[in-house]
């Protein structure tokens, strides 16, 4: 392939992705700005345990992960056969992951805004709302398995618009389960609609509910549809151990190391607390708008996983090496450009979401610290996307792990008290700075690559 071809191809996988992804921030723009009219006290029992839930939904992105890299190779590979083999032992062992992580979340729902040192006045709301999602979790699990396979086998477009299909749903279902039956007026016409008068927990059952409807429709796609599909057999979705073994080898890296992240969030979370409930809305908003800069990001990772894990299965080096640098270029140059639109519009995005001027003022003032950051931030993502597609986690996850708990968190400690939420903010902005200079070191000495036996002959894989 020559270098115009290498970069059309990453750029049609990343595409779909990149769409993908702003669907998902739009779906929790859409949660926050309708809560958000209810008031700072719904945005805060949200906020307070938005890291929680994210730890939850990272862990299973990380645990499919587990089973779509090994495809990947499979598929790059041109062994179709293996490649089903895997995906139906993935869904047994996913589904009883997702259960397991839903029975925690359970548990832990009525104890978590406590924990988290959230105020009396949001804690029974807070803990519904992590109730709901907690039993979402399972759904959850099964819709990023079928999304990672269906990704890995070069499809990025169907994952992308149930996404945002997805999105679509979501905001049909709060409109009728956050707010109260209502008159409103549009184009001149009165118009009736209904609603459930939920509020919060309203908020968390339209996501749940669109979570579910999405994860079935592709299901069928993945079955019916896909290359992946096909005839069953007796044992097909019996797990086996080498299937296993590998997952964990790869997953289980990616989630401590999303775990430590999530928790390190959780104890920023725990410093921003005390900073009173403006603060804690405007950190949660302020999170949910810097989104729009990395989510693009995290469209490109996906993309660099499926194109470098197909190359390394089709024994392709130089290809893998070309495509990882193609992919981090390009998201960094996109993640700037966001980083720049973020500085300029940061009022005008935060008061999408609040109607209330302080946690407008703060949340504004938080972004335009972290806009200076997100070259180096993506830096670090796409790299990570590169590292996961060639089946190498455990450093990326031990430096991810480092950074964010050795740089900012100990920054983060000391700023808090004098700066406030902008100490926190600046902490963060310097730690991603930090993360994506190591990221980009490791990348440039190619030493991820290194496991991977050349193969030049033609008919070696799809990518050949």
């Amino acid at each position: 392939m020559t270098l115009g071809q290498q970069m059309r191809l990453a750029w049609l996988l990343s595409v779909p992705s990149i769409l993908a992804q702003l669907s998902l921030i739009a779906m929790q723009y859409v949660d926050a700005s309708m809560v958000g009219q209810l008031g700072a006290e719904a945005a805060a029992s949200i906020g307070l345990v938005s890291t929680t839930t994210w730890l939850f939904g990272g862990i299973c992105s990380s645990a499919a992960a587990g089973f779509s890299v090994q495809v990947a190779h499979r598929i790059g590979a041109g062994d179709f056969s293996a490649a089903r083999r895997i995906l139906r032992q993935a869904l047994t062992a996913i589904t009883a992951f997702g259960l397991l992580l839903c029975a925690i979340g359970v548990t832990i729902s009525g104890h978590l805004p406590l924990w988290l040192g959230g105020d009396a006045s949001i804690c029974p709301t807070s803990s519904a709302y992590f109730l709901i999602y907690a039993l979402s979790l399972p759904m959850l699990q099964v819709k990023s398995l079928a999304g990672g396979m269906l990704r890995c086998s070069g499809d990025m477009r169907t994952p992308s618009v149930l996404n945002i299909l997805m999105c679509v749903l979501d905001v049909v279902f709060n409109c009728l389960l956050i707010f109260p039956s209502r008159h409103v007026t549009l184009w001149g016409c009165d118009i009736s609609l209904p609603g459930a008068g939920l509020g919060v927990r309203g908020a968390a059952l339209g996501t749940m509910a669109a979570i579910v409807v999405t994860m079935v429709i592709m299901l069928v796609y993945l079955f019916r549809r896909s290359p992946l599909g096909g005839r069953l057999n007796a044992g097909a979705f019996i797990p086996r151990r080498p299937t296993i073994r590998r997952a964990f080898t790869i997953a289980g890296p990616m989630a401590l190391e999303h775990a430590a992240i999530c928790l390190a969030q959780i104890m920023t979370t725990v410093i921003v607390a005390p900073l009173g409930v403006v603060a804690i809305a405007a950190n949660s908003f302020a999170i949910t708008a810097e989104s729009l800069c990395y989510m693009p990001g995290y469209g490109i990772s996906e993309a660099a996983t499926t194109l470098v894990g197909l190359s390394v299965g089709a024994g392709r080096r130089r290809l893998a090496w070309r495509f990882a640098n193609i992919t981090v270029v390009s998201g960094m140059v996109v993640m700037g450009l966001m980083g720049a639109l973020l500085w300029l519009f940061s009022p005008e995005i935060i008061a999408v979401m609040t109607p209330v001027d302080d946690i407008r003022s703060l949340g504004a003032a938080v972004l335009r610290i972290e806009a200076w950051a997100e070259p180096m931030f993506a830096a670090s993502i796409v790299a990570y996307g590169v590292f996961v597609g060639a089946g190498k986690t455990t450093v990326p996850a031990l430096m991810n792990f480092g950074s964010i708990w050795g740089v900012r968190l100990t920054l983060a400690a000391i700023l808090a008290p004098t700066l406030g939420l902008r100490g926190v903010w600046i902490a963060m902005a310097t730690e991603l700075t930090f993360r994506g200079a190591i990221f980009l070191i490791r990348l440039w000495r190619g030493r991820w690559l290194s496991h991977v036996t050349q193969r030049t002959s033609n008919g070696q894989g799809t990518m050949a």
